[in-house]
């Protein structure tokens, strides 16, 4: 138990577990507050850019906060969530840098951000996700269908064993809990 518990694949899964709950935890705030004032964000944030369509960006900032949190938190399109994260942060890195030069008590809550969403996006979500679970789904899946075989001499029919389909913990217990020795 203890060596399952200390393995590095265990430990990695956890620490991305951790970090992709807390990130979008914290981050999803930020998305609520810009929808309860979306006129005062706008002013605030976007004109001071020269971006066109204020409003409509501003729209886009806090749904892809609120969303790319809440894809982080449940481990489903982590990726693709992480990435929403990424790009609403890089634009808010832009805004401070014009707008307050290298303030580093400005800019470090949004470098943190950008490092946790960045980290997130290249090493994808780890095995405690739903994306991990959806992707173990379909392989066995995948896995379960019959083989067709071509008809030749040198190939024999390929048979594949129906498996009894349980219940997702017992799906959850038999695939991702017994790799965490490996």
């Amino acid at each position: 138990m203890l060596s399952t518990i200390l393995t590095k694949s265990f430990s990695k899964d956890t620490a991305l577990l951790i970090l992709r709950v807390i990130t979008g935890t914290v981050l999803i705030h930020h998305g609520y507050e810009k929808l309860a004032n979306i006129e005062n964000f706008a002013d605030a944030f976007v004109r001071p850019l020269h971006l066109p369509f204020p409003i409509f960006l501003s729209y886009i900032a806090a749904f892809s906060e609120i969303g790319g949190s809440w894809l982080l938190i449940i481990g489903l399109a982590t990726r693709f969530g992480a990435l929403a994260i990424v790009g609403t942060i890089s634009v808010a890195i832009y805004h401070a840098l014009v707008t307050s030069g290298f303030n580093i008590f400005l800019l470090e809550l949004l470098l943190l951000y950008f490092a946790s969403a960045t980290s997130i996006a290249l090493t994808g979500p780890g095995n405690f996700s739903l994306d991990e679970v959806i992707i173990r789904i379909l392989k066995s899946e995948d896995e379960e269908e019959i083989i067709p075989s071509t008809k030749s001499k040198y190939f024999k029919e390929v048979e594949v064993k129906e498996t009894s389909k349980g219940g997702l913990f017992q799906f959850l217990q038999a695939n991702i809990l017994s790799d965490t020795s490996s």
